[in-house]
């Protein structure tokens, strides 16, 4: 099941990636660097088509994200685990320890 996630999830990002990449900007500041050309899917473009599949993409993204993050979770219920080192946390001091001394300062001649 995670190998299926996990392919899932990656061609979700990768069509994500190419779905935004495809859609024309507004026509603001990408027309001085000659961004200002003509679209690939006609004069009206097809931004319909594209902001559905766009949002389809972010939202499978999303779902698959979310359930990568509640898996990790569940395996990490355990108390004093860490999710991040995978290993046991260690207990912290209740009071801070004591500074170290500073060394003096050397004397300056003069």
């Amino acid at each position: 099941m995670n190998a299926l996630m996990i392919t899932i999830h990656v061609i979700a990002c990768v069509a994500l990636v190419i779905l935004v990449l495809l859609q024309s900007g507004k026509e603001g500041m990408g027309v001085i660097f000659g961004g200002g050309g003509g679209s690939l899917f006609g004069s009206t473009g097809a931004g319909g088509l594209l902001g559905k599949l766009t949002a389809g993409a972010a939202t499978v993204f999303f779902l698959t994200t979310m359930v990568f993050t509640y898996v990790s979770t569940q395996q990490h219920a355990a108390p004093k685990e860490s999710i991040v080192l995978d290993m046991p946390v260690t207990e912290v001091p209740a009071t801070p320890a004591a500074p170290a001394e500073q060394p003096a300062a050397p004397e300056q001649k003069q």
